[in-house]
């Protein structure tokens, strides 16, 4: 057995987001610190993976959440742009990469996680291809900085489930939501504009993804994914939100109380007419009572 550890590059490093360490420490310094933290931590939070021209000032109001003094592991779930997945994909690395400081993977979660036969792994290739979870990589590091050497993180690259697969999922990561040294991180942009003129919707982008976010926020797996039948709207980021509020109702049926808010939405640019292109971003965070 070879002891060599094995890296994940910061490959959209320098073109989602500068690859200056001191320069992308005092944009997200900068970021943060326009936001108010809300009284309890995060347990679970939202946020965009665009490039952070986009959507850097969006992330931070989810990031500014998390309380580096109680987090000890945080699962990062992205969905997968580039390569079919049924299922969900663990990585085949040891260490991810940031400008700013690298990030270790906890392999005793991952060991469990493989265990359950409900995983694949996907290839180097895969993983530093996908921006879904590497976009949360930066923030991560910047809101643990002051525990960096105190936390491990879990990513997990979540396929195109079905509704029984994201309950089966959800129902594993409960335990781990139960946990409160644990947090998830959820990556999702939000509807894009394009899609939902194709699909026939005309009416605002802003009213037609608040009403997304606010059947997220009732937290019922139900309803979000009727929501999403009935409108097609396309947010990129469902599959993991659909895990998520799974593993919300797993923790509910046994008497934790939680409530999820949004905290902010924005969009990559204004749309005035059918050929303009826009993606909408929201930043939120779940709390337990």
């Amino acid at each position: 057995m070879s002891n060599r550890v094995v890296c994940r590059e910061a490959s959209h490093a320098g073109s989602w987001y500068t690859a200056s360490g001191p320069q992308l420490n005092a944009q997200l310094e900068g970021w943060l610190s326009q936001v108010q933290s809300t009284k309890r931590p995060a347990r679970a939070i939202i946020a965009p993976h665009a490039g952070y021209t986009y959507c850097g000032s969006c992330a931070a109001h989810a990031y500014k959440q998390v309380d580096p003094s109680i987090t000890r592991r945080i699962f990062i779930l992205g969905p997968s742009h580039h390569v079919p997945l049924s299922r969900c994909a663990l990585s085949s690395v040891d260490i991810y990469r940031t400008p700013l400081y690298d990030l270790r993977i906890d392999q005793k979660i991952y060991g469990e996680l493989w265990k359950t036969g409900m995983f694949e792994r996907m290839s180097l290739q895969t993983d530093e291809d996908e921006h879904s979870i590497e976009m949360h990589l930066p923030y991560t590091a910047k809101a643990m900085e002051s525990h960096k050497d105190e936390f491990t993180i879990i990513p997990v690259l979540v396929g195109a489930l079905s509704e029984s697969k994201e309950q089966e999922f959800g129902k594993l990561f409960s335990k781990y939501l139960a946990d409160p040294s644990n947090l998830f991180v959820v990556s999702s942009d939000f509807c894009h504009w394009e899609s939902v003129l194709w699909n026939g919707f005309t009416n605002e982008l802003p009213s037609f993804s608040q009403r997304g976010m606010s059947i997220i926020e009732q937290l019922d797996p139900v309803s979000f994914s009727n929501y999403l039948k009935k409108y097609h709207n396309t947010i990129c980021g469902r599959h993991p939100i659909g895990v998520l509020l799974n593993a919300i109702t797993e923790l509910q049926k046994n008497g934790m109380n939680m409530s999820f808010s949004f905290l902010n939405y924005a969009q990559s640019s204004q749309c005035r007419n059918w050929q303009d292109s826009s993606v909408s971003y929201a930043a939120g965070a779940l709390t337990v009572h």
